[in-house]
């Protein structure tokens, strides 16, 4: 249980990164927003999974 709790918190980690740089990125781009709007959109959704996800993770391990 550990072992999960320990990857989603690296893929936690990792999406925000990710988000972290792509975001600005796709703001700034000319036509960025509405060609890479589902990918921001899913991206944000992952997100949000994971969050849940360690939230549930670690008061299962606690």
């Amino acid at each position: 249980m550990i072992i999960a709790f320990q990857l989603a918190v690296f893929a936690l980690i990792v999406t925000s990164f990710i988000l972290l740089i792509s975001v600005p990125v796709v703001f700034a781009s000319p036509d960025g927003w509405s060609s890479n709007k589902n990918v921001v959109f899913s991206g944000t959704s992952l997100w949000i999974g994971l969050v849940f996800l360690v939230g549930i993770l670690n008061s299962l391990i606690s």
